[in-house]
């Protein structure tokens, strides 16, 4: 079982004219790294246990792990608007939380959510924070779909899937529309399942692969398309922009969600980080684990915070919530047909109507 995600972003790329993957410097950037290096960045340790809530080693600590993260992952979009606000304040926020108060993200609390629950649950002091009803909307979201058909328990949803991370894709779009990531880029729908996929791989990495966190199917999922990675690689050589939208990002200016320019830049990122992870794999030594994208992601990520106030300026999406709450600037209507198999409701994916002139962060 695949995703549509690499299919999409191949034909967004063999069609591009704002954005070029320059394959020489996916070479060069390949070759400069140490096989140890690539041992540690192959392996789910990688992931930063520091900055998020982790709890292992029993049923009832992973199922508060998986739930953690879910509300994480929907809050996971928009910041700049927000001088000073970063995703650090709101992982740990919510960890702070939950800490504090063991029911915090109950679905029950979830379903209720207030744009200044929002705020209170992050702990942001800054004002209000960006979108802060929508946040709240898709918290709502999220509680009322588990509460209808996972009894409540974002674990219940993950155990659904039966141990493929593809499977748990599906099953988050088709429960959560605010989790459908598409885009329409000449005439074709593109699929790009950002926090759908970074949620998989949290609970993969939370959990260290075990447990709710063992998939079988991980090789399947991509690198998680945003804002920093793509400014990692511009630095490294191997995304390539046109002068007018190098201009656009340098100045600032809005790169208006679901316009070829951001999909573009979106879909380039994907299909050279799945390129780079190919021929770092072949450079590990003979029975390494493979090199997923997902621990590729976290890395690149990681460079890029280390140097955030070094490197250029990130493009900037409109403030809504087109690329992680599936609005396009194109109206459409997306219905999802997907089973729910361990769901304790039959209900299948809403309809999800996508509306006009949204923008995204």
């Amino acid at each position: 079982m695949k995703l549509d995600v690499m299919e999409s972003c191949d034909y967004v790329v063999s069609r591009a004219q704002h954005v070029s993957i320059d394959v020489e410097g996916i070479a060069k950037q390949a070759a400069c790294m140490s096989p140890q290096d690539l041992l540690k960045i192959s392996s789910p340790a990688s992931f930063d246990t520091d900055l998020h809530y982790v709890n292992r080693g029993t049923a009832a600590g992973e199922a508060q792990t998986v739930q953690y993260l879910l509300v994480v992952d929907a809050l996971n979009f928009c910041f700049w608007p927000a001088p000073g606000l970063e995703y650090e304040h709101l992982a740990g926020g919510v960890m702070a939380a939950l800490l504090e108060d063991p029911q915090a993200l109950s679905a029950t609390r979830l379903a209720a959510m207030t744009g200044a629950d929002v705020r209170k649950l992050i702990g942001w002091s800054g004002g209000n924070v960006p979108l802060q009803d929508e946040r709240a909307r898709l918290l709502r979201e999220v509680g009322e779909g588990l509460l209808e058909s996972y009894s409540g328990s974002a674990a219940n949803l993950v155990a659904a899937a039966k141990g493929s991370a593809v499977r748990l894709v599906q099953l988050v779009t088709a429960a959560f529309p605010g989790f459908r990531d598409h885009a329409v880029y000449q005439s074709r729908q593109i699929f790009l399942y950002k926090r759908a996929q970074i949620w998989v791989g949290d609970v993969f990495g939370a959990l260290q692969g075990q447990g709710l966190g063992a998939f079988g199917d991980m090789h399947e999922l991509t690198m998680f398309a945003d804002y920093r990675v793509p400014v990692v690689l511009r630095e490294m050589g191997i995304l390539k922009y046109t002068l007018t939208l190098q201009q656009k990002v340098a100045a600032g200016e809005e790169i208006y969600p679901g316009s070829e320019e951001e999909v573009e830049i979106r879909a380039a990122t994907i299909v050279a980080v799945h390129q780079l992870r190919g021929l770092l794999q072949a450079r590990l030594p003979p029975g390494s684990p493979p090199l997923l994208s997902v621990c590729l992601d976290w890395w690149l990520w990681e460079q890029g915070e280390k140097k955030r106030t070094e490197h250029p300026l990130h493009h900037r999406n409109a403030p809504s919530t087109t690329e992680r709450a599936g609005l396009t600037s194109v109206a459409w209507l997306w219905e999802a047909r997907v089973d729910l198999p361990g769901a304790t409701s039959t209900k299948q994916g809403d309809s999800c109507h996508m509306l006009a002139d949204k923008g995204s962060p």
